[in-house]
C-alpha cells in the first residue's frame, strides 16, 4: 500500500505539473490582462535613450532606481542596460535627458568587509555585480539579485517615499551603506542618527542644477546595531550594521526639498506601515488607472508594448515638488505654501512643448493647470518664466522661451485654471529680455551669427514663441499687443536664403559662408540647416509661398527624406534616427513628416509616419532612436499611433496621419470618450482612403481639439495604395498663416567683408518681387539695386526692400579694405567647422567676439597654429601679436607659448621672441588674451607658432582627449 500510495502521489504531482505547464503555455499565448503588463521600463535604457528602469509613481517626486553608471553622456539617467555592476540605489533620476544630474541619497546593501568607495576605480568597493536575467521592472517596482553578496533587492515607491526590501541569503551579516557623495559635486551634506531605527539628513549639491537641496528621513524595520559616519571631501557617508537577524531588511526613505521634518512627514503620511507588497500592489493599480486614459486594441503585442511604454514615459516627468503639507522650495530658494495647486519641477520645455504638453491638454488637464501655475510662481519668485527648470533652479539650458507656447496652447484649448493676465505679463517679459540674442531679434529683425551662437535656431524659435503670445493677446482683446507680436513672428523671413532655399545664419548682413546644408555647426541647435529649415509651424502657408507654393514644399520635403544621411562639421551625438537628413532622434525634426498635409499630399505624411513608427521604435532596450527627453520621444509615438499630431501648439488643430491600431479610446477627464477606429488596419495598409467623424464623411486632413473633447468617433478606412484625391483640395488642407506685413531684409549674397583691392557684392531678398535698395555710409540716399555693386574702400553698406507700400527693416554691414597686400600660409589644418571665415581670417583686421561658437575664431584641435604671413614688401616691424581664446569647459586652452620669427626670403627664419602663457587652464569662463611682443626688426615674412597642449590635462574632465587652441587676429605693426 505504501508503494501504491507513493506512485499515486507521483502521478498526481505529474498531473499538477502538466496542468501548470498548460496554464503557463495558455497565458503565454494570450494577451496580458493589464496595461502595466505591457510596459517595459527597460525600453530606452540602452542605446542613447537615457531612461531608467526603477520604481516611480506617475509624476512622482521619487524615482528609486539602480545606478550603474557614474559619468558620461550615456550615463545621464545613472543607468545603462549594457552595464553589469550596480553601485547602489538612489532616489532621484532624470528620464531621458542629455545632461546628468540627480542620483540623490544612494543606498546599497552588502555583507562582509566594509568598503567606503564604490569600486569604480577598480579597487574593492561596495558596488556589486548582477545578472541581467534577475532584473525585473514594471511600473512602480524593480528587483535584482546582487550575486557578489547574495542579496535580492526589491524596490517600490509612493509619490514622495522610496521603499526598499533586501533579502539576505545569509542573514548573519546585514549592512547598508548610505553615500551622499555619489555623482555630482556636494556643497554640504549631513547624516544624523535619530534613534535605533531612524536616520535623517540632507544633501545640497551642484551640477546641472547649481543649487539642489534634498532632505531625507530613513526608517528601518530593524534596529541599527551601529552607525559609522565618515565625512569625506565630497560628502558624508554612513555604514549601518544590523548584525544577524531576519533575512528580510526593509527601509522607507522619505524625501523633501523643504526640510527633514517635511521628509519625515511625507514618509509617515504615505507609508505608515511595513507592508511592502501592499505598496507595490497600490503602485501597480495606480499605474494601471493612469495608463487606462488611453486604451488601444489590435496591432501586435510588440506594438502594444511600445505604445504603453511610451505612454508610461510621458507620465514620469514633470515631477511633484511639493510636500504632503503643500510646502515647496521656490526658485528664490525660500519656502512657500502651494494654495490650490501642486508645484512641479523638471521642465524640459524645448523638448516637451512640441507634443508632450499638448498630450497633457488631452489627458492631464488638471495637471496642466498645475504646471502653468508652477510656471507663474517661478516668474513671481525667480523673475521670469522657466526655460529648463530643475529642482528649483533655472539651468538656462536649450533655447527659446517655450513655457510660453505651453501656456497659450492650454488657454486656447479651454484650460483656464490660472491667472491669464499674469500669464500675459510673464510671457511678454520673456520676449523682452536683453540676453540670448532676444534684443537683437527685436531690434535688428534676426540674430546675427557673430553676436550669438545658434542664431538660426533662436531666430526661428523666438518667431514662433512670439506668434503664440500674439494668439493669447488676441484672445484677451489686446489688439495692439497682438499685432506687434504677429509682426515679429514673421522675422523668420530674414534668415531664409532664397538662393539655397535654406534657413541660414547671417552676420554683417551677409550670409554665413561657406555653406553646406549638411554641416553641423554652432549656427543651429543640435542640428543642421536640413533639420531646422522646416521650422515655421505658425506660418506654414507664408513660408510655403516663399518657397514657391505647395509643389515646391513637397519637393523640398522629398529632398530631405531622400538626402544622403551623412553630416559634416562638428560631431553632434543628438543627430540620430536618420531617414535621409530627417533626424527623428532629436526634436527639431518631429513635426516635419506632417507638413506634406499642408501641401496637399497627405499620403506622404502617412507613409513616413508609419515608416518612423515601424523602424525607429522597438520594444528592446535600444528601442528609442535618441534621448527620451522627459517624454517627448514617446509622446510623438503616442500621438502618431492614435493617428494625429499637434504640429503647431497654440493652434487647436491636429494634423492627421495614419493610426497604428484597430481601435484607440481616449478616456477624457470630462467623462466622455473619443474613439479612433481603423478599418483594414495592417502594416501594409497605411494609406487613408477616407475618414468619417461621428458617422459623417470627413474630407479634412486635420482634426479640431473641441471635436475630441465633445467625444465621438473618428473612423479611418485604410488601404495599401494611397488615395491621391484624399485631402488634396485646398479647402481640406490644414493651414497656419500670419497676415503678411513683414518684408525680408535684403542680405549680402556674395562679397568679401575684408578685401585687398575691391570686392564685388551681390544682394538678395527672401520676399518675392520686392525691390531692393542700398545706400553707402548713410541712409540719406537710396540707390535701386539691379545686378552687382563694386566696393573699393572702407564702407558701411545699408540695405532695404520695398513691396507696394511696405518696407523692410534696414540691414547694415561694414566692409574693410585691407591697408596692405599680404597673404598667409597655414601649415597645419584648422578644423573645418571652426574656420573663422578661411585663411584670411587671421589677417583680415577683424577680431572675433567673446564666444567661440559665433564663428569668428579659427580652431586647431590637437595641433599647433603654425602660420607664415608674407607682407607686400620688407618693412620695419615694431610689434607682433596674436589673440587667443580660452573656454576650459569646451576643452579650449591658451597656447603654452607663442613663438615669433621673421625672415626676408621666406626660407630662413630667425626667432625674435617667445611669449609664455600665464593663464591657468583651470580658470573658468571665457577668456581672451593677446600674446604681444615688442620688436625692432625689418622683414617681409613673419612666422607665428602657437604651442597646443596636445591633450587635456590629467585633472581636467576631458583628460586624455585632444585640446584646442582658438586664434583670431595676427597683428603686425
Amino acid at each position: 500500500m505504501k508503494v501504491m500510495g507513493t506512485n499515486f502521489k507521483n502521478f498526481l504531482d505529474r498531473m499538477k505539473y502538466l496542468f501548470l505547464l498548460l496554464v503557463i503555455f495558455t497565458l503565454s499565448c494570450s494577451d496580458p490582462s493589464t496595461r502595466t503588463d505591457l510596459v517595459d521600463p527597460f525600453i530606452g535604457t540602452g542605446g542613447h535613450g537615457h531612461t531608467f528602469p526603477g520604481a516611480t509613481r506617475p509624476f512622482g517626486m521619487v524615482q528609486l532606481s539602480p545606478d550603474t553608471r557614474l559619468e558620461g553622456w550615456d550615463g545621464c539617467s545613472g543607468y545603462h542596460f549594457s552595464d553589469t555592476v550596480i553601485y547602489g540605489f538612489s532616489h532621484t533620476h532624470l528620464s531621458g535627458t542629455g545632461v546628468s544630474d540627480y542620483g540623490d541619497v544612494l543606498m546599497m546593501p552588502f555583507r562582509g568587509e566594509v568598503h567606503w568607495n564604490n569600486g569604480a576605480d577598480g579597487k574593492p568597493g561596495y558596488g556589486a555585480r548582477f545578472d541581467k536575467d534577475t532584473e525585473k521592472a514594471r511600473p512602480g517596482s524593480y528587483e535584482v539579485y546582487l550575486k557578489d553578496d547574495e542579496i535580492r533587492v526589491e524596490l517600490t515607491s509612493t509619490e514622495r517615499v522610496g521603499f526598499h526590501r533586501y533579502t539576505f541569503m545569509s542573514s548573519k551579516d546585514r549592512k547598508v551603506i548610505i553615500d551622499l557623495s555619489h555623482r555630482d559635486q556636494v556643497i554640504s551634506s549631513e547624516i544624523v542618527e535619530i534613534d535605533a531605527f531612524r536616520l535623517s539628513g540632507h544633501r545640497r549639491s551642484s551640477a546641472w542644477a547649481a543649487d539642489q537641496r534634498v532632505f531625507f528621513d530613513i526608517e528601518f524595520n530593524a534596529p541599527m546595531l551601529s552607525v559609522e559616519i565618515r565625512k569625506e571631501k565630497n560628502g558624508v557617508k554612513a555604514v549601518v550594521d544590523f548584525g544577524a537577524g531576519e533575512d528580510v531588511l526593509m527601509a522607507k526613505v522619505g524625501v523633501s526639498a523643504v526640510s527633514t521634518e517635511g521628509a519625515k512627514n511625507n514618509l509617515e503620511t504615505e507609508i505608515p506601515l511595513w507592508n511592502f507588497n501592499q505598496i507595490r500592489k497600490e503602485s501597480d493599480e495606480i499605474w494601471e488607472a493612469q495608463l487606462s486614459k488611453i486604451d488601444v486594441e489590435g496591432g501586435s503585442k510588440k506594438m502594444r508594448r511600445i505604445f504603453y511604454t511610451a505612454l508610461y514615459h510621458t507620465m514620469i516627468a514633470p515631477n511633484i515638488y511639493t510636500d504632503v503639507d503643500g510646502k515647496y522650495r521656490g526658485l528664490d530658494k525660500k519656502i512657500h505654501k502651494a494654495e490650490n495647486f501642486t508645484n512641479y519641477t523638471v521642465f524640459s520645455l524645448w523638448d516637451t512643448y512640441r507634443s508632450t504638453h499638448p498630450l497633457y491638454t488631452l489627458i492631464e488637464q488638471k495637471r496642466t493647470n498645475d504646471f502653468i501655475n508652477t510656471f507663474l510662481n517661478q516668474y513671481v519668485q525667480g523673475g521670469r518664466l522657466p526655460v529648463w527648470e530643475l529642482a528649483g533652479n533655472e539651468t538656462n539650458c536649450m533655447i527659446g522661451y517655450h513655457s510660453v507656447p505651453v501656456i497659450v496652447d492650454a488657454y486656447v484649448k479651454g484650460i483656464r485654471g490660472f491667472d491669464a493676465e499674469l500669464a500675459m505679463k510673464a510671457m511678454r517679459h520673456s520676449a523682452q529680455q536683453n540676453a540670448l540674442g532676444i534684443n537683437d531679434f527685436r531690434t535688428i529683425g534676426y540674430i546675427p551669427a557673430n553676436k550669438e551662437a545658434e542664431s538660426v535656431s533662436k531666430t526661428l524659435e523666438y518667431a514662433y514663441d512670439n506668434w503664440t503670445i500674439a494668439v493669447m493677446a488676441d484672445s484677451l482683446k489686446m489688439d495692439d499687443v497682438a499685432q506687434d507680436y504677429y509682426r515679429t513672428s514673421q522675422y523668420y523671413k530674414n534668415i531664409f536664403d532664397p538662393e539655397t532655399g535654406f534657413m541660414r545664419a547671417r552676420a554683417n548682413n551677409q550670409w554665413f559662408s561657406p555653406f553646406r546644408a549638411d554641416e553641423v555647426n554652432f549656427n543651429y541647435t543640435e542640428a543642421n540647416a536640413w533639420q531646422y529649415s522646416y521650422y515655421v509651424p505658425h506660418d506654414i502657408s507664408g513660408w510655403m509661398s516663399t518657397l514657391g507654393g505647395p509643389d515646391s514644399l513637397v519637393k523640398k520635403l522629398d529632398s530631405l527624406f531622400n538626402a544622403d544621411s551623412s553630416t559634416t562639421g562638428r560631431d553632434q551625438a543628438d543627430i540620430t534616427g536618420l531617414i535621409g537628413q530627417y533626424a527623428h532622434g532629436n526634436e527639431p525634426s518631429h513635426h516635419i513628416p506632417y507638413l506634406y498635409a499642408f501641401a496637399g499630399q497627405p499620403y506622404k505624411t502617412q507613409r513616413y509616419v508609419r515608416k518612423i513608427m515601424n523602424q525607429l521604435y522597438d520594444d528592446q532596450p535600444d528601442g528609442l532612436s535618441g534621448n527620451e527627453d522627459c517624454g517627448q520621444m514617446s509622446s510623438w509615438l503616442v500621438f502618431s499611433a492614435m493617428g494625429f499630431y499637434p504640429v503647431t501648439p497654440g493652434s487647436t488643430d491636429y494634423i492627421i496621419g495614419a493610426p497604428w491600431f484597430d481601435k484607440v479610446t481616449i478616456n477624457l477627464e470630462n467623462g466622455k470618450q473619443f474613439i479612433i477606429t481603423a478599418e483594414d488596419q495592417s502594416r501594409r495598409n497605411r494609406y487613408v482612403q477616407k475618414l468619417k467623424l461621428n458617422g459623417q464623411s470627413y474630407p479634412f486632413t486635420y482634426l479640431k481639439h473641441h471635436d475630441i473633447l465633445k467625444g465621438g468617433q473618428l473612423a479611418f478606412e485604410l488601404d495599401d495604395e494611397p488615395n491621391l484625391d484624399f485631402g488634396t483640395a485646398p479647402e481640406h488642407r490644414p493651414s497656419t498663416a500670419v497676415e503678411s506685413t513683414v518684408i525680408a531684409i535684403p542680405a549680402v549674397q556674395s562679397g568679401e567683408r575684408a578685401f585687398m583691392e575691391k570686392t564685388k557684392v551681390t544682394l538678395n531678398c527672401a520676399t518675392p518681387n520686392a525691390e531692393i535698395y542700398y545706400a553707402l555710409d548713410n541712409t540719406e540716399t537710396w540707390i535701386p539695386y539691379s545686378d552687382t555693386l563694386m566696393l573699393d574702400r572702407n564702407v558701411t553698406l545699408f540695405t532695404r526692400a520695398k513691396l507696394e507700400e511696405r518696407e523692410s527693416k534696414i540691414g547694415k554691414g561694414k566692409f574693410y579694405k585691407i591697408p596692405e597686400k599680404r597673404s598667409i600660409t597655414i601649415s597645419k589644418p584648422y578644423a573645418k567647422h571652426y574656420t573663422g571665415g578661411g585663411d584670411l581670417a587671421l589677417i583680415d583686421y577683424l577680431s572675433g567676439g567673446d564666444d567661440f561658437r559665433a564663428g569668428g575664431w579659427q580652431g586647431y584641435e590637437g595641433v599647433n597654429l603654425d602660420a607664415v604671413i608674407e607682407l607686400e614688401k620688407k618693412r620695419p616691424i615694431n610689434e607682433l601679436a596674436v589673440r587667443f581664446l580660452q573656454d576650459e569647459n569646451a576643452w579650449i586652452f591658451m597656447p603654452l607659448e607663442v613663438e615669433f620669427y621673421v625672415s626676408n626670403d621666406g626660407v630662413d627664419f630667425t626667432q625674435v621672441g617667445v611669449v609664455f602663457n600665464n593663464i591657468s587652464y583651470k580658470q573658468k569662463g571665457t577668456l581672451t588674451r593677446t600674446f604681444r611682443l615688442n620688436t625692432d626688426v625689418s622683414a617681409k615674412y613673419v612666422k607665428v607658432i602657437a604651442q597646443n597642449r596636445g591633450t587635456c590635462p590629467r585633472d581636467h574632465k576631458g583628460a586624455g582627449g585632444k585640446s584646442w587652441i582658438f586664434a583670431d587676429e595676427i597683428t603686425i605693426k
